[in-house]
């Protein structure tokens, strides 16, 4: 299946956020080449799936969320190789950006307090607190696995909620959020 490319105008704008980029992976991964590697392969992949992007002032928030993703499969990924010579709690926590954080819609801390309270301590401890999965496992007395598990179940339950309270607000990532303006 061959997808649509992205628009020339929305490569530039995530061209010249590059810088952004690169720094939101450094403060996560903590290596700059890493960080370089995971962004480079983001933009190939970004650019492969670009068709998915509607308009380019979308762009930014669109390539965050894949940025996201791409950090996910790093993580996973590390966990697996790692998994049977380095002990889990060794695992590196992703630090929290300041930026992002402000820019998250103000309705998630609202919406979590409606979730079952396991899926709001993880999603508090993981997403929001940095902390890693494997930690979380060990401080709820979990498997790995099963964290990672009502963690996806969590973030599930986050996005309906999201969807159903903000509505299109959330398809970009909730960057712009008018939903709960004074």
């Amino acid at each position: 299946m061959e997808h649509a490319r992205i628009s020339d105008a929305a490569a530039r704008i995530l061209v010249e956020n590059h810088g952004r980029f690169l720094a939101f992976l450094q403060k996560r991964v903590g290596d700059p080449a890493l960080a370089e590697e995971i962004l480079q392969a983001a933009f190939v992949r970004g650019v492969e799936r670009g068709g998915a992007l509607r308009d380019e002032e979308t762009a930014v928030a669109w390539f965050y969320r894949l940025l996201r993703n791409a950090l996910a499969d790093h993580w996973r990924r590390k966990e697996l190789e790692g998994r049977n010579f380095v002990p889990q709690s060794s695992e590196p926590a992703a630090p929290v950006d300041e930026d992002l954080d402000r820019a998250v819609c103000a309705c998630v801390g609202e919406l979590l307090q409606t979730l079952k309270p396991e899926y709001a301590e993880a999603l508090q401890r993981v997403d929001l607190g940095g902390s890693s999965v494997s930690a979380y496992a060990a401080a709820a007395g979990l498997t790995p696995g099963n964290a990672s598990v009502r963690l996806h179940r969590a973030r599930h339950a986050l996005h309906e909620r999201l969807v159903s309270s903000c509505g299109t607000c959330t398809e970009h990532g909730c960057l712009d959020c008018h939903c709960k303006e004074p």
